[in-house]
């Protein structure tokens, strides 16, 4: 059974930093489309950022040159580092896992997730 926990949430000010973790168990995540997504009040979940095991990333318009995902496959875990803040990136953010590296970027029906972890960007 794979299985995500997501950790590194919190508060801060708009401008600052912080980075999400995502521990992987139950499978070899090389084979996988990996991603993080968020969802704030009253909208839409949206895919933030992917990544497959080649390297290759993808990244939404709202957040490209300011958050970066990384993974360590020795360790199994995702990363999401999050600069230059801002209010409008406060969400639930989570971790999700998709067999099948074909069409990843962009993908929305993931098969696993995460509990998810709280952003709180203050202005």
């Amino acid at each position: 059974q794979v299985q995500l926990v997501e950790s590194g949430g919190g508060s801060v000010q708009a401008g600052g930093s912080l980075r999400l973790s995502c521990a992987a168990s139950g499978d070899s995540y090389s084979r996988y489309c990996m991603a993080w997504f968020r969802q704030a009040p009253g909208k839409e979940r949206e895919g933030v950022a992917y990544i497959i095991s080649d390297g290759r990333r993808s990244y939404a318009d709202s957040v490209k040159g300011r958050f970066t995902i990384s993974q360590d496959n020795a360790e199994n875990t995702l990363y999401l580092q999050m600069n230059s803040l801002k209010p409008e990136d406060t969400a639930m953010y989570y971790c999700a896992a998709d067999r099948g590296v074909s069409g990843c970027f962009g993908r929305r029906g993931f098969g696993y997730w995460g509990q998810g972890t709280q952003v709180t960007v203050s202005s």
